[in-house]
């Protein structure tokens, strides 16, 4: 008898775990990042006729088409019951994994801008021992940073940081704030208030993307600093063009939580695609602030 309790106690356990079919998604995906790296490296480089930017535009859209069609697929799997609660832990550490690459991703290029700021520039002035290099190559260029004159007489301008920078620290900052209490509406139930923050950090999300391309505007039209502005422009244009790439999937990916929120999906116990969302778009502001400080105040 205690055999057979134990048995029946066991097969209550028992959770089952949702195997998805094979996927066409991983290899789209594949192809859409091909061409929008392929495209943007041809555009900057002038490379295949000029027609780089025909590529990363389809590339953006194939990029849109996936992230549409595998949205679709898991919200279907996730509506229709399929998932299990080792299922939510397998999403929760992917997403975490996903953004510890992205912590990598930016450290490669805040790695950049420190080794150029203390390290090759201050060489390049004659600095650790380099005093007879620097004047047999370039005897009159002066180290600094933003360098705004490069060595071979490159000239631009700084771009400020208590202008639209300031500004669009101020909204994104604004936007967690609008996010986090759109979390706790989800944790009460509260959905009214669910739609009117989520759509409000949205909102936020796309006023910055817009003013960053004021910004940009502005840095090439009055300021002649270009991406090939020397490696103060390439830092900078690096830096807060990936980020605001960043911005962007972030506001798809909430977005797309809060029309799934107008047609009644997710409860305060499962709704980890807001999760999922909110941690994604709070990583965004923390590395904005960190851009903030050491691209455009220090």
């Amino acid at each position: 008898m205690t055999t057979t309790h134990s048995n029946s106690e066991s097969q209550q356990d028992y959770e089952h775990y949702y195997v998805p079919a094979q996927s066409k998604w991983p290899i789209v995906g594949a192809i859409a990042l091909f061409l929008i790296a392929m495209g943007a490296g041809s555009t900057v480089g002038g490379l295949f006729g000029g027609n780089g930017p025909w590529m990363l535009l389809a590339g953006s859209a194939v990029l849109i088409f996936m992230l549409t069609g595998w949205f679709r697929d898991v919200i279907h799997e996730s509506m229709g019951g399929l998932y299990s609660h080792q299922m939510d832990r397998s999403f929760r550490q992917g997403m975490s994994w996903f953004i510890f690459s992205e912590v990598m991703f930016f450290a490669a290029f805040f790695g950049a801008l420190f080794y150029a700021r203390f390290i090759a520039v201050p060489w390049l002035g004659g600095a650790s021992n380099n005093a007879m290099t620097a004047e047999v190559l370039w005897p009159d260029f002066i180290p600094g940073w933003p360098l705004v004159k490069t060595p071979d007489g490159t000239e631009t301008t700084a771009m400020g940081a208590w202008g639209l920078p300031l500004i669009n620290t101020v909204i994104l900052l604004a936007s967690s704030v609008t996010l986090h209490i759109a979390h706790v509406a989800m944790e009460e139930g509260n959905r009214k208030r669910i739609v009117q923050m989520l759509g409000l950090t949205v909102l936020l999300g796309w006023i910055f993307l817009f003013l960053q391309g004021e910004e940009y505007i502005h840095a090439y039209q009055e300021l002649n600093l270009r991406l090939d502005s020397g490696v103060y422009g390439n830092t900078f244009f690096m830096l807060t063009g990936f980020h605001g790439m960043h911005v962007f999937l972030g506001s798809v990916i909430l977005f797309i939580v809060w029309l799934r929120v107008l047609k009644g999906h997710m409860s305060p116990d499962q709704h980890f695609a807001f999760q999922a969302g909110a941690w994604y778009w709070h990583f965004v502001d923390v590395v904005w602030l960190t851009l903030f400080v050491f691209v455009y105040v220090l």
